[in-house]
């Protein structure tokens, strides 16, 4: 049976590919984005204690009330924005499920949504999926910062969503409160919905604030907020996450999330309110906890001859291997892996048109042990 695909240019992501290869290699995978640590122990035991006391069946839809409180507080409290629980959040199953309900519910056949290169490798099938087009913007190597003129020329009748991310994944370059300045001006007296993926919400350093559009009264009354605990709590496995949005846009958003997922992990959701309510202090902390992982790892890489680029959020590493090898990236990282022992990530993969840069993504949110056996290996090279 031929069954014509709809997304034909989508194969396996390459953070499975590369994944799959730290396996058979028995490399030191900082290629995938996802801690080798635990969850703090009293988060374990809230989701345990769920379970045990039957927060097993459905949860609501739209997520426990409990929890979604707990998000409109702390909005209000990071952010100095007053959000409505009851109608201006929604938990979901992930951060990637967020993103595609809320382009699901925005966008329409013939629409164009702003992306920027290199762009999270999801974005794409969930716009192409409502027969839309993704318009590539490059971001300015190597700050990885959006040059806001492009914008302007890119923006058409047609542009329906601005999509940023900030933290930026995979360089971890952070917008200002001037670059919310001119999105403000750009999507200033359009039906433009901006659409911003912040799952790195508190993993900024040197001091720094995150600009979240929540903080940009105007900006905020046309967005849809994207937010991640798998990131904050270091349980990616857990795929909780959430949306913030006005009223009328979370309306939208609704009615495609009720029908994608319905309702997310009920024990979890069950766990996060607990442990928000008892222990605000960890999503406080985490850029101090972060950072040290960051320093520590740049200072392991020193001796390379790996260049290392700036990295004021996240917790990747982007670096240039050009001393090392002339291969391209996808090549390098298949002989990093085989013959380095390390797994990366390439950054093509994140790019329309990549601009034949030697760049790859490496992952810092590693305990010490496996920071300093990746950066033995790397250091060889």
């Amino acid at each position: 049976m031929h069954i014509e695909s709809k997304l034909p240019k989508v194969g396996t992501t390459i953070f499975s590919v590369m994944s799959q290869l730290a396996l058979e290699h028995k490399a030191v995978n900082l290629g995938q984005g996802f801690p080798d640590f635990e969850p703090p122990q009293p988060l374990q035991d809230a989701l345990t204690r769920a379970m045990s006391e039957g927060r097993n069946q459905y949860a609501p839809g739209i997520g426990i009330p409990a929890l979604r409180e707990q998000i409109a507080r702390k909005t209000e409290q990071l952010y100095g924005r007053r959000i409505s629980a009851d109608s201006e959040v929604t938990v979901t199953s992930g951060a990637t499920e967020a993103l595609f309900s809320a382009i699901a519910a925005v966008v329409r056949a013939g629409d164009e949504v702003i992306v920027f290169d290199p762009a999270y490798d999801s974005y794409e099938p969930a716009i192409e999926l409502q027969g839309a087009r993704a318009v590539h913007i490059p971001l300015t190597v190597p700050s990885f910062a959006i040059d806001w003129q492009r914008v302007r020329d890119a923006v058409t009748p047609k542009t329906r969503i601005i999509l940023i991310n900030s933290p930026h994944n995979p360089s971890g370059a952070v917008l200002s409160a001037e670059d919310l300045e001119e999105l403000a001006a750009i999507v200033r007296d359009t039906p433009i919905v901006v659409l911003s993926d912040e799952v790195y919400e508190h993993i900024v350093y040197d001091g720094a604030a995150h600009e979240s559009v929540l903080r940009h009264p105007e900006l905020a009354e046309r967005s849809i907020v994207v937010s991640s605990f798998g990131k904050t709590y270091h349980c990616t496995g857990w795929k909780l996450g959430y949306a913030v949005a006005p009223a009328p846009l979370m309306a939208e958003f609704r009615k495609v999330h009720q029908y994608l997922t319905f309702c997310t992990f009920h024990p979890a959701q069950v766990a996060f309110a607990e442990f928000m309510a008892s222990t605000p202090e960890h999503y406080l902390e985490l850029p101090a906890f972060y950072q040290v992982k960051r320093d520590r790892f740049r200072q392991l890489l020193a001796p390379s001859r790996l260049k290392l680029l700036a990295v004021p959020g996240g917790y990747f590493q982007l670096v240039d291997y050009s001393s090392i090898s002339g291969l391209d990236d996808v090549a390098f990282c298949e002989w990093l892996v085989k013959q380095g022992g390390v797994a990366a990530i390439p950054l093509t993969p994140f790019y329309e048109t990549a601009p034949g840069t030697r760049l790859v993504r490496l992952c810092f949110a590693k305990s010490d042990a496996t920071m300093e056996a990746a950066a033995e290996r790397l250091c060889k090279l």
